[in-house]
């Protein structure tokens, strides 16, 4: 049975995520492990919607059943759990969380001891237990017990901190943070207030339903406007698990993502701290990006979507810096995942040394036009058994133009994109696609 998208399991809470599955899922997880077992420990964390109390009692409850002790720290980000799992010496973490998915969609992300996301073999294996329901039960004294730990936050906010220059501060700049009612809604704000920063603070209020609602990341407009009210330096916007970071300017422009690597690559050049001159990026990258890295000595590694893919090219190479244009920004040196507030941090300690502000020390080159749709499908049908989908697809490539075109590692849907140098052509070609994948896939 597959369960694993591209980020962990996820779907619709009470209809695909049910306290079944979750259940299934902890005593297959805790079964795997229970064979590599050193502390006897697993992590749980959650984000901040209402369906992840079911979903956490579900997890304990077959964690325990399998003989685990289990941690529950509540509501914190899926980076806080992957390095908390680590730093409490843990077998292995969970976090509940759809990311930026809305607040009726739930999910469930692994790491192992090392605060790593799982490898495709280990998931598979995972789901063979699953299946299978081959669990191994514990009886007696063997039954795993569960408890809450409240205090863990300042062990984070500490990690945190330490990844921002010591020589430095931000006692002259006005933040606005977007914590989209989700699991940074406490943590954000003390960074940043911590470290200097004037700081405001929107969307931290979660009551269950509001995650990601119109908010955070994945709707930064909200932002864009309060940073022009409050005549702020620089915005960041988190998601519902706070892996993933936008930022906004002075003026509420919303800085592209490949412009963001970009300039925060070429900052982690100047300071000589990007191992092997090189980075990671996906296939969703912008080539104007790879062609301006090279006039500065910096090669680009391309990788499928998901930033646990970027996390396997940086580890293949030797890397410490990669990320994704849609927010999950990866510096191997503090984080051994995406992480919004590691990522505002350095975005904010690059600000400072700029001496610019923030519309012209993200603005370093120019994008190629992309152009993006995407398609509800009934069922993913292999791309290269759909009849003519090779014929299209060369006709765009013919033009002289990049394409990528994927199903979603998360949802129904196929991802269409096209780039190259003519926004209207580009559109021209994105619209043929469409038309002749709706057909096929509808």
């Amino acid at each position: 049975m597959k369960l694993f998208g591209t980020d962990g399991v996820r779907g619709h809470a009470g209809e695909f995520i049910t306290p079944f599955l979750a259940l299934k899922l902890a005593m297959a997880l805790g079964t795997y492990f229970r064979k590599h077992a050193v502390t006897n420990k697993i992590l749980v964390g959650k984000d901040t919607r209402r369906s992840g109390y079911m979903i956490e009692n579900a997890i304990v409850s077959g964690l325990t059943a399998v003989g685990y002790d289990v941690i529950q720290i509540g509501p914190m980000p899926t980076p806080a759990v992957a390095f908390l799992t680590q730093d409490l010496r843990c077998d292995a973490g969970i976090m509940i969380s759809a990311s930026h998915n809305p607040y009726y969609d739930n999910g469930i992300k692994l790491f192992d001891g090392n605060g790593d996301k799982l490898d495709g073999m280990i998931e598979h294996e995972i789901e063979e237990i699953y299946a299978r329901e081959d669990f191994i039960l514990a009886t007696d004294k063997k039954i795993g017990k569960s408890k809450r730990i409240d205090d863990v936050i300042g062990r984070y906010i500490v990690h945190i901190k330490d990844s921002f220059p010591k020589d430095k501060n931000l006692n002259h700049l006005r933040i606005i943070l977007d914590t989209a009612n989700g699991a940074a809604y406490k943590v954000a704000q003390i960074v940043f207030e911590e470290l200097g920063a004037d700081v405001i603070t929107l969307n931290n209020t979660p009551n269950g339903y509001n995650i990601n609602d119109n908010c955070g990341a994945m709707y930064p407009a909200q932002l864009a406007a309060k940073v022009r009210e409050y005549r702020a330096d620089i915005g960041f916007a988190f998601d519902g698990d706070a892996d993933r970071l936008v930022v906004v300017d002075q003026n509420g422009e919303i800085i592209h993502g490949d412009k963001l690597i970009g300039a925060l690559a070429l900052y982690l050049k100047s300071q000589n701290k990007l191992k092997n001159d090189a980075i990671a990026v996906t296939i969703m990258s912008n080539r104007a990006l790879d062609e301006f890295l090279a006039t500065h000595g910096i090669k680009v590694y391309r990788s499928p979507v998901g930033d646990k893919h970027v996390l396997e090219v940086l580890k293949q190479k030797g890397l410490n810096f990669g990320a994704e244009q849609s927010g999950h920004i990866i510096f191997s040196d503090f984080a051994k995942t995406g992480d919004g507030l590691v990522s505002a941090l350095q975005a904010a300690a690059y600000l400072l040394d700029s001496n610019q502000p923030a519309s012209q020390a993200f603005d370093k080159f120019q994008l190629y036009p992309q152009v993006q749709d995407n398609i509800n499908v009934l069922k993913k049908i292999p791309l290269e058994e759909i009849e003519g989908s090779k014929e299209i697809l060369d006709e765009v490539k013919k033009a002289g133009y990049n394409y990528i075109v994927r199903y979603s590692g998360t949802e129904n849907k196929l991802r269409l994109l096209v780039e190259g140098a003519n926004k209207t052509k580009a559109k021209e070609l994105l619209e043929k696609l469409v038309e002749f994948f709706k057909v096929k896939l509808s």
